[in-house]
C-alpha cells in the first residue's frame, strides 16, 4: 500500500509541476514562453500526463479516476480514501514546486499581471462570459465522463502495455482539452484543481485575488465524481468492457 500511495503522490505532483509550470510559462513576466497560448499549455498537460504514466505505470493521479476504478473493481474500496489523500497532497506539493521554480517571475509579476490571471495559473475558472454554475457543473461532469470513459477503454485495449497507455491517454487529454475545455478549463480532477487552489491560498504571493472557492468546491470539486460514476456505469453496462 505504501508503494502505491507514494506512486499516486509523486505522479500527481509531477503532473502538476508540468501543468502549473506551463501556465507560469504562459502568464508570468520574465518567462521565455510568455504569451504562447492555449495550444502550448494543453499540449504540455498532455505530454506531461503521458510522461507520468511512463514513469509510474498504472496510477490514477485523480480522485475521480480512483472512484471510477473502485466502481469497476480495479482499485479496492479500502484504498479509495488513502489514494484521494495522496493525490490531493501531490497536487499541493506539485503546485508549490512550480511556484518555487518560477518564484522570481512571480515577484516580477506582482503588480504588472492581473491577479485573476495569477490565480488561474493554479486553478480552473470560467471566463466572465461563461460563468454559469449549473452549466459549468454539467460541462465539467460531461468532460470527466468522456475523459474517464476514454481512459478505461484505452486501458482495456492496451492491457499491460504502459507505453501505449501513456500515449493514448496523452492524446485523449489533448483532444478533450482542445474540444471541450474552453469553458471550464477541463479540470476533470480534484487533485489538479483543488490541490493547486489550496497552494495558491497558502503561498506567499502578493496582490492575491479571491480564490473563488464557491466555484472550486462545486464544479471541479464535485462534478468530476458525477462524471466518474457515469463513466464507470457506461463503460461496463453499455459498452460491455470487462477488467
Amino acid at each position: 500500500m505504501i508503494e502505491h500511495l507514494f506512486a499516486e503522490f509523486a505522479s500527481t505532483a509531477l503532473m502538476i509541476v508540468f501543468g502549473v509550470g506551463v501556465h507560469c510559462d504562459e502568464t508570468l513576466k520574465g518567462s521565455k514562453y510568455r504569451g504562447s497560448g492555449h495550444m502550448f499549455a494543453i499540449t504540455t498537460w498532455s505530454f506531461g500526463i503521458s510522461v507520468c504514466l511512463f514513469i509510474f505505470g498504472d496510477v490514477c493521479m485523480n480522485p475521480a479516476m480512483a472512484l471510477c476504478q473502485s466502481i469497476v473493481g480495479l482499485v479496492p474500496w479500502s484504498s479509495l480514501v488513502p489514494y484521494v489523500i495522496a493525490e490531493m497532497l501531490g497536487g499541493i506539493a506539485g503546485a508549490c514546486m512550480a511556484w518555487f521554480i518560477y518564484a522570481d517571475d512571480f515577484k516580477a509579476s506582482e503588480f504588472e499581471v492581473d491577479p485573476v490571471a495569477i490565480r488561474n495559473i493554479f486553478s480552473t475558472n470560467p471566463t466572465t462570459e461563461s460563468y454559469n454554475l449549473p452549466r459549468n457543473f454539467a460541462i465539467e461532469a460531461f468532460d470527466t465522463f468522456v475523459f474517464l470513459t476514454g481512459i478505461l477503454c484505452i486501458a482495456a485495449n492496451v492491457g499491460e502495455n504502459t507505453m501505449m497507455l501513456g500515449i493514448g491517454v496523452g492524446l485523449l487529454v489533448w483532444a478533450v482539452g482542445m474540444g471541450l475545455g474552453g469553458v471550464t478549463g477541463f479540470a476533470m480532477n480534484q487533485a489538479r484543481d483543488l490541490g493547486p487552489r489550496i497552494a495558491y491560498q497558502i503561498l506567499p504571493i502578493a496582490n492575491k485575488t479571491d480564490n473563488n472557492w464557491k466555484y472550486g468546491l462545486l464544479v471541479p470539486g464535485i462534478a468530476p465524481f458525477v462524471g466518474a460514476i457515469a463513466a464507470a456505469l457506461f463503460t461496463t453496462l453499455v459498452l460491455g468492457v470487462t477488467f
